[in-house]
């Protein structure tokens, strides 16, 4: 499998629900180098396992809209925006952030990230 379809498919999955997502989907040496709107995070195997636990107890779904995935051998960049069910409101999809992922494949799985992301507000809805 290709990594740009190694990457669909994560993206494409039920990341809301989905319990074995981390093991379905990375790498056990995986890091995530995350630049967010709190700061510089370095999450691992175990990290990544737990913030997805997070995301179960808070959102009823998840959803990816890409506006690039581009594919350079093992590599993949993908620009995004991320959109959310929470349980609390259950019928609003809200936007949370966008999103740039440079995504590496060892074995098959997700390898390394180096991600920024940035909040949603009402000045980047419609970025």
């Amino acid at each position: 499998m290709s990594a740009k379809k190694l990457l669909e498919q994560f993206y494409s999955s039920d990341v809301a629900n989905n319990e074995t997502l981390v093991p379905d989907f990375f790498h056990k040496d995986c890091e995530l180098h995350w630049n967010s709107s709190n700061g510089f995070a370095l999450l691992k195997y175990d990290d990544i396992v737990s913030f997805f636990e997070g995301v179960r107890a808070s959102y009823n779904s998840m959803r990816f809209v890409h506006t690039h995935l581009l594919e350079n051998g093992e590599s993949v960049t993908s620009r995004h925006h991320l959109y959310a069910q929470t349980i609390e409101q259950p019928n609003e999809e809200v936007l949370l952030a966008h999103f740039i992922a440079i995504w590496e494949i060892k074995d098959g799985k997700l390898y390394r990230c180096y991600e920024l992301s940035q909040l949603a507000d009402e000045k980047t809805i419609n970025s």
